[in-house]
């Protein structure tokens, strides 16, 4: 069942949206289940990243220079960029109440590249197309 849940929760990642039932499945494998409680502090702006989160449950905060700027809940993530080059965390993000949470390491997610080549190929697709539509409002702003 929480496998299922896991795969279910991953298709709706932008950055996982190529991939198949089978790849989908391979990255869901990586993949582990955890909470945390109220007021831990999930991920902290500056420091180096190097795993993926989504929320299964709960609520967090994201917060720059000490303001909330988002809330975060059942389906959204953070932290992708991450799994690709361990590059510092560009805010803090805080449970706000206990929160489970999908996590994929860096490590592990690398194994799933190494042994599906596929995967790092549309990968690569994913974030192309991510990277233009960023270049494109920078562009229109």
């Amino acid at each position: 069942m929480a496998s299922d849940r896991k795969l279910e929760h991953l298709a709706k990642v932008k950055m996982f949206s190529s991939l198949n039932r089978r790849e989908l499945a391979r990255v869901s494998k990586a993949a582990n289940v955890v909470s945390v409680k109220s007021g831990t502090e999930i991920v902290t702006a500056g420091t180096m990243g190097e795993e993926f989160y989504m929320i299964l449950s709960g609520k967090a905060a994201v917060r720059r220079s000490g303001r909330k700027v988002a809330e975060l809940g059942p389906g959204d993530y953070f932290g992708e960029m991450a799994l690709l080059d361990s590059g510092p965390r560009s805010a803090t993000v805080v449970a706000d109440g206990d929160v489970t949470l999908v996590v994929i390491g860096q490590r592990e997610f690398m194994g799933v590249l190494d042994e599906t080549p596929e995967v790092a190929r549309k990968l690569l697709v994913s974030m192309s197309a991510r990277l233009r539509e960023a270049d494109t409002k920078a562009v229109s702003h």
